[in-house]
């Protein structure tokens, strides 16, 4: 990938500059980036390790349609996967990738879109008593999917939002218009529920990353076991429950991602593919 951006640079046949302001202009940067993004697929299929398992045959259209429609509107990136699948660090590496290039970027992320369930876990007296007692945290209807959509699309046309920020330590407390989110040109939504059905629509790029669950398996662990000082017991309760949530709720938002990614992939790679992008939208005459 090194060779395709020193390539580019360096090239002596590049196009103008088009007129963005312009229909004409999105157009012939449409089709210019249409020819692109193939070059990166192709140059994919063919390394060793690819880091694309499935590339959406509608994307590219799709996304160049929307790109000489709506040239104002906020660019959104929806990232899901099942947990311990690498959509965190990956969103990560988006962020600093992105913000490294001198691109503003937004980053929100569902799992601050859980309902308070705090009095329900007073009642149960754990977190873990609450899920043993069938409560299923990661069911749609125990996020707040309207509140969430609403932000987004008030995102996507450049307002800035208030998100609830869901306290992580057991007691499952959500507090309401905690977090402040900019309206970025670029806006990255990663968790389990971002391609949920009820608001998977709204994004431009949809993409899902893949991980095998042995490799999962021993993520989650020890993250359980390090990060949140769960006895093994539990650990591996807690990843038979999500096991089966992730099989329920998560897996199936994979039959409308415009990509999937797989989750254990070379960063380093992954950045370059980026650093790639940002090259051919920028390398003008």
């Amino acid at each position: 990938m090194q060779l395709l951006i020193e390539k580019e640079l360096n090239s002596a046949d590049k196009i103008l500059k088009p007129d963005f302001n312009s229909k004409t202009g999105r157009e012939l940067l449409a089709f210019y980036l249409q020819t692109k993004f193939k070059q990166i697929i192709a140059y994919d299929k063919k390394c060793e390790y690819p880091i694309f398992k499935f590339v959406n045959p509608d994307f590219i259209s799709r996304f160049t349609k929307r790109l000489i429609n709506n040239p104002t509107r906020r660019f959104l990136i929806g990232i899901t996967g099942e947990s311990a699948s690498g959509k965190s660090t990956i969103c990560r590496e988006i962020k600093n990738i992105i913000e490294q290039l001198s691109m503003p970027v937004s980053v929100l992320s569902t799992d601050n879109y859980f309902n308070d369930i705090s009095n329900l876990i007073k009642t149960y007296g754990s977190f873990d008593n609450l899920r043993d007692n069938g409560y299923d945290i990661d069911a749609p209807q125990n996020f707040q999917l309207e509140l969430l959509k609403n932000d987004l699309e008030a995102l996507a046309v450049g307002k800035t939002v208030y998100a609830p920020r869901y306290v992580p330590n057991g007691t499952g407390v959500s507090i309401p218009n905690a977090l402040k989110i900019e309206s970025d040109k670029i806006i990255v939504v990663e968790g389990i529920a971002a391609l949920y059905e009820d608001i998977q629509d709204i994004f431009d790029v949809k993409i899902y990353i893949e991980t095998d669950s042995e490799i999962r398996y021993d993520r989650f662990m020890k993250r359980a076991q390090e990060e949140r000082n769960q006895d093994r017991e539990n650990a591996l309760k807690h990843w038979k429950y999500i096991l089966e949530v992730g099989e329920k709720y998560v897996t199936p938002c994979r039959k409308c991602a415009d990509f999937v990614i797989e989750g254990n992939a070379d960063l380093q790679y992954f950045d370059k593919i980026l650093e790639y992008i940002h090259t051919i939208t920028n390398n003008f005459q």
